[in-house]
């Protein structure tokens, strides 16, 4: 039998700007150089048994390119784990101009439990 989802959490977006860290390491930097201002991505919620476990952004062929900050993955990671649903899509995608934090800027959407 199905686990019954959570509620989506109190007070917080469904809807929502966010800004992508990590994207300068194990070359990730390249994939991002790579990516435009529409791109779809996916939002991948680490497995559970790390101790703040994150939620990361991969490109649609997988390939990860950063995490959204903790501050937002310590509320939506326990609701993506329990069944709840979200689209990314890249807002914004600046070059090495930009400080590593603010390069890649994506839209999230989430949908699924009320």
């Amino acid at each position: 039998m199905p686990a019954t989802p959570l509620p989506y959490p109190e007070g917080r977006p469904r809807s929502f700007r966010a800004t992508v860290h990590g994207t300068v390491f194990g070359g990730r930097a390249e994939l991002v150089d790579e990516m435009k201002d529409g791109d779809r991505v996916l939002l991948v919620a680490d497995p559970p048994g790390d101790e703040a476990p994150g939620v990361w952004i991969h490109l649609e062929a997988g390939d990860p390119v950063g995490h959204l900050p903790p501050e937002i993955a310590s509320w939506l990671w326990p609701w993506l784990h329990a069944g709840g649903g979200a689209s990314a899509t890249a807002l914004r995608v600046h070059g090495e101009d930009v400080p590593s934090w603010r390069r890649l800027v994506v839209q999230v959407e989430c949908r699924g439990a009320a």
